[in-house]
């Protein structure tokens, strides 16, 4: 019995290692394909230097970053400076792990549930990141971040919820065995429009990237952190690009038991949230506002109270 649970915590540990390895080299590969689709977009051709067509800029770039001077911020709490960027990571990771894995040697139950809780303990963490650098920027850009995250949080979880109702599960493997003979997406394509907007505004991608409007507020939240620290940032938010587009892939359809369709599905939803920087201006604050509490949250109560009625219609029926 110890012998088993001994080669059971060392496969977890495997696991999860192998898991931690393949998101940090996805993010660093995720960085130089935005650059390269940026690039293009506006008639350049991006990295090309290091190494061929410019494939170890990523290497070059993380070496760059973690050689910076490292000093202390003049009056910043430097506790929770330090390690607002350490949690941010660790929760970005920590939603990995709800991912459901084919190698999985353990199973969650309630892994949405799980996911929506981590989603909320982030907007605490960037809080803390814009209030302990004694910045008045970065405080300013962790406000608009915290309200951007919470009101698209609101349409996002009700979605969610939609989708739990229809699949009667709090996991995903729950959704994916719902999906099997028809996609939710085919049927709920408007909620999948909304839903992707809502993960725009979620990631502070354009047009919705508030945090980062240049001309007021410089780098947002993250303007007083550098070397190791803005690092760790980077690679949490690169990371929820990619981890949303695999959400996406199991929330709305059933292309996780085909491994060649799911890349090529996940690949074509980082590049149209990439591409989305490239292509659209940057929207006003109010118009995001109006945007979420407006149009998408009532369309979606609408849709919510839809399929709430048909479903119970379905159960007094059979």
């Amino acid at each position: 019995m110890i012998c088993n649970m001994i080669i059971y915590m060392k496969l977890s540990f495997l696991s999860l290692l192998l898991m931690v390895l393949v998101v940090l080299m996805g993010i660093a590969f995720l960085t130089l394909l935005e650059r390269k689709i940026l690039g293009y977009i506006q008639n350049r051709k991006g990295p090309n230097k290091v190494g061929v067509m410019g494939i170890f800029q990523p290497f070059s770039d993380a070496m760059k970053l973690l050689s910076k001077e490292v000093f202390l911020i003049y009056k910043s709490n430097y506790i929770i400076y330090s390690m607002a960027p350490l949690f941010m990571f660790t929760i970005m990771m920590g939603m990995w792990m709800l991912y459901p894995y084919f190698t999985n040697l353990y199973f969650l139950n309630y892994s949405i549930l799980l996911m929506i809780l981590m989603m909320s303990v982030m907007s605490y963490v960037v809080i803390y990141l814009g209030w302990s650098a004694n910045s008045m920027y970065s405080m300013m850009g962790s406000i608009r971040s915290i309200s951007q995250m919470l009101s698209y949080e609101v349409s996002f979880i009700l979605i969610i919820m939609i989708l739990m109702v229809l699949s009667e599960s709090y996991s995903f493997i729950g959704f994916l065995k719902f999906q099997e003979y028809m996609w939710f997406m085919i049927y709920l394509y408007p909620l999948f429009l909304m839903f992707f907007l809502s993960i725009l505004a979620e990631l502070n991608r354009s047009p919705m990237d508030f945090i980062e409007g240049e001309s007021e507020l410089v780098s947002g939240f993250n303007v007083e952190y550098f070397s190791g620290n803005f690092t760790l940032i980077f690679l949490s938010e690169y990371g929820m690009i990619i981890y949303f587009s695999y959400m996406i892939l199991v929330m709305f359809t059933s292309l996780l038991m085909s491994y060649l369709y799911m890349m090529w599905w996940i690949n074509m939803m980082c590049f149209l949230i990439i591409s989305m920087r490239g292509l659209l201006p940057r929207m006003r604050y109010d118009e995001l506002m109006y945007l979420c509490w407006k149009i998408i949250l009532p369309l979606v109560l609408m849709y919510f109270l839809l399929i709430l009625s048909l479903k119970s219609v379905m159960i007094l029926m059979f």
